[in-house]
């Protein structure tokens, strides 16, 4: 598993993490044994990134990665977590108050006395411009609440603006080979800034699993049944934006231009991971066998993969089928 230098905090992170969305809810039941087994499977694996948030199954997350942490003493893996979707999506919510609020929980939560990373979870982008936010940050960052903070964003814009100030240590954003435009620009004023990326939503929700069919149905709690519109949040992290049933063909094609032996998930994670200005990439998984084949996606990074001729695939597939619905909305 390769390691890379998490932005500027002196650490260094799995070039393939582990989401824990899964763990926390919105994508069906899943038991905490089966969540204990999906964190040990990734760290012996080499993941040393666990991405969470506070709102995961109301802080279930949180609360699993930190008894699992607890039994592991030395472990090395860093705690990435979220906060500010607690309260309504208003930039009156996203004061100093709440901000300790918020990371004192997760604090409790997490059983750590410093939060790692703390990651302001996709709020408004009146949040995201105002000097006023990383002020309150840089305050929990003096007094050893957080070691470090960033901005997860929805648009490659936020991402910008997060990217220019000084103290952010990461951004995370949507890539994936259904979601191209933040190659433009933003990765790259991130590597020249120092400022890591964290690529979510690296497998569209599933879509680029090779597994679902137009037949596919998912369980009611599951944001794949309730979110396709953006009916309870915003739409690009259903599916990355794309209608289901193209994007089913847009997954058929890239598959079909990989080389036997190479399955779509790891040559997509793979491709996500070796792209310039690409930290770590964090899929989630529901199961043992799911952390572990993201975990092995890693192992594409050092050869034996032509990522430049599936890099070509890419785009291609990305131009004619998903460019004009995908490219000017995020």
């Amino acid at each position: 598993m390769q390691h890379r230098p998490l932005g500027r905090i002196g650490r260094e992170i799995s070039a393939i993490g582990l989401g824990t969305w899964q763990l926390g809810g919105n994508w069906g039941e899943v038991s905490e044994s089966a969540a204990l087994a999906v964190l040990s499977a990734s760290a012996d694996a080499g993941v040393t990134l666990f991405d969470t948030a506070d709102v995961y199954g109301d802080g279930r997350s949180e609360q699993i990665i930190g008894r699992f942490l607890a039994d592991r003493p030395g472990h090395e893996i860093t705690v990435a977590t979220k906060m500010g979707r607690r309260a309504d999506q208003v930039p009156e919510n996203y004061t100093p108050e709440n901000f300790r609020t918020w990371t004192d929980r997760s604090r409790a939560n997490l059983g750590v006395d410093t939060l790692d990373l703390v990651q302001l979870h996709c709020p408004p982008s009146p949040v995201i411009e105002a000097a006023a936010t990383y002020d309150a940050l840089d305050a929990l960052v003096a007094d050893g609440t957080i070691a470090a903070y960033g901005v997860s964003v929805e648009t490659c814009q936020q991402a910008l603006d997060a990217i220019a100030r000084p103290n952010v240590t990461n951004v995370q954003i949507i890539v994936n080979p259904f979601r191209l435009k933040p190659l433009d620009e933003v990765l790259p004023a991130a590597e020249a800034a120092g400022v890591a990326i964290f690529a979510r939503v690296p497998l569209a929700s599933g879509l680029l699993s090779g597994k679902y069919t137009t037949a596919t149905t998912f369980a009611a709690d599951d944001h794949r049944t309730f979110n396709r519109h953006g009916e309870a949040f915003d739409k690009g992290e259903t599916f990355s934006g794309v209608d289901f049933d193209e994007g089913l063909t847009a997954a058929l094609e890239l598959a079909d231009a990989l080389p036997d032996g190479v399955p779509l998930p790891a040559a997509s994670l793979a491709w996500i991971a070796s792209r310039p200005g690409v930290t770590s990439v964090i899929p989630g998984a529901r199961n043992v066998a799911q952390a572990a084949s993201n975990a092995r996606a890693g192992a594409l990074l050092d050869g034996g993969f032509d990522l430049d001729a599936f890099d070509g695939a890419v785009r291609d597939v990305y131009d004619r089928r998903l460019r004009a619905a995908v490219h000017p909305q995020w």
